[in-house]
């Protein structure tokens, strides 16, 4: 949809630079015709009438109006590559984004399913203290309670991530059904890649979406101009000339071997001047709507630059705060992990009960899900952090004036190009 918006704000600009152009028309034409008679009086022979001419009209642009009609529409077809630039770093970041999340999910199925396998043992050994009347009944529902919920849980799991699989497939522009990604569970030592970011004023050539906002800024001024030239009169050039002739039928055999001969000939030129004198406000009212928009388009503009540094600056916050708390974290699951054999030693001596065991493994499990999912968020506030600082994109990558006229840059080669 955004590629075919572009295309019309092309065919647009293409039509305003149509203006500066004579209109050139060729008119041919044959008219058999009999006037009426009187009761007295013999019919009137009819008559041809052969007419060939050409015309050719011209508005001067003297005022420039067309000049900032077409550098008006030229900028506004520049703002519409912006925005499919933007709607495709969009749909990426999209994409990158389920696929962390989805590779998140396939780590966690990993831990649970782990910690099912180590649950199940777990019941086994209780059974068998059970059956030699070491454990009580109780350790052992315990125990297969674990198991169960654990493994209910990591079923569970597989709900959101068929979703996002499916997500992933409309993303590609695949039927859901036809697609499947194996599972593929992300590294714990997985980390995001450094982004370089720069001082804050290259976000400005970076982002198409403050480039879009930019060109329709442009494209506001341009037509202020344009409202203004409707103050000024409109000069007009014309001409026309070709070859006319009449005939009455007995001399029709050699009527157009007389229809251009140079005594046929007719031609006019001249210019004409127009200038209104009154509209009641019209032309006042125009040029106040076109200011107005102007400065619409100018506040959109600064709101735009504003969101794009909050954007930077929310996802720095972001890689740097959860850097650090997947440092905090990680200690957290090594010193889950080593309860969770101290207390299995003690469990196994006779020391404590099988509660013991459970909440130790719970913890355990609790804490290294929790890391796993801490690593996802790093990998997505660093996709969106490339996000925010535009993906790659600069502002040279938008077409020129004369590539919106001569279509030298189109939004497929765009997307190839990327």
């Amino acid at each position: 949809m955004a590629a075919a918006n572009y295309e019309l704000a092309r065919a647009l600009a293409r039509g305003a630079r149509a203006a500066y152009f004579p209109i050139v028309g060729l008119a041919a034409g044959a008219t058999r015709s009999q006037a009426a008679g009187r009761p007295s009086a013999p019919s009137p022979l009819p008559k041809w009438d052969f007419l060939l001419s050409l015309d050719v009209a011209w508005l001067p642009d003297f005022w420039g109006r067309v000049r900032r009609a077409v550098e008006s529409s030229r900028a506004s077809a520049q703002a519409s590559a912006g925005d499919l630039e933007t709607s495709r770093l969009s749909l990426q970041a999209e994409l990158a984004q389920d696929y962390f999340l989805l590779r998140t999910l396939d780590a966690q199925t990993q831990l649970l399913e782990a910690s099912a396998a180590a649950y199940q043992k777990s019941l086994e050994l209780t059974q068998d203290r059970h059956r030699a009347g070491v454990a009580s009944r109780v350790d052992v529902v315990q125990a297969e309670t674990q198991l169960k919920t654990t493994q209910a849980t990591a079923i569970d799991v597989g709900v959101q991530r068929a979703q996002l699989e499916h997500a992933i497939a409309v993303l590609t522009g695949e039927p859901p059904a036809a697609f499947a990604l194996p599972p593929a569970p992300l590294p714990a030592a997985t980390a995001p890649p450094a982004i370089p970011v720069g001082v804050p004023s290259h976000i400005l050539e970076r982002r198409p979406d403050i480039a879009a906002a930019e060109r329709r800024m442009a494209a506001a001024n341009a037509r202020i101009g344009v409202a203004v030239a409707a103050y000024f009169p409109v000069v007009s050039l014309g001409a026309s000339g070709g070859f006319e002739s009449s005939t009455d039928s007995k001399a029709s055999e050699s009527a157009l071997s007389r229809w251009l001969t140079w005594p046929s000939r007719f031609w006019s030129v001249g210019p004409g001047i127009t200038e209104i004198v009154f509209d009641g406000g019209l032309r006042q009212s125009l040029t106040d709507q076109a200011r107005a928009t102007y400065e619409a388009s100018v506040s959109a503009y600064r709101q735009t630059v504003l969101a794009a540094f909050q954007g930077v600056e929310d996802n720095l916050a972001a890689l740097r705060i959860l850097e650090e708390e997947a440092r905090v974290q990680a200690e957290a699951v090594k010193a889950a992990q080593e309860s969770v054999t101290l207390t299995t030693t003690q469990y196994k001596a006779g020391t404590v009960s099988y509660l013991n065991v459970i909440t130790v493994q719970t913890i355990e499990l609790a804490n290294e899900v929790t890391a796993v999912r801490i690593l996802g968020r790093r990998m997505a506030a660093a996709v969106l952090l490339i996000q925010a600082l535009g993906g790659g994109w600069s502002a040279a990558s938008l077409p020129s004036a004369a590539d919106v006229t001569n279509g030298s840059w189109s939004a497929r080669h765009s997307g190839e190009q990327r």
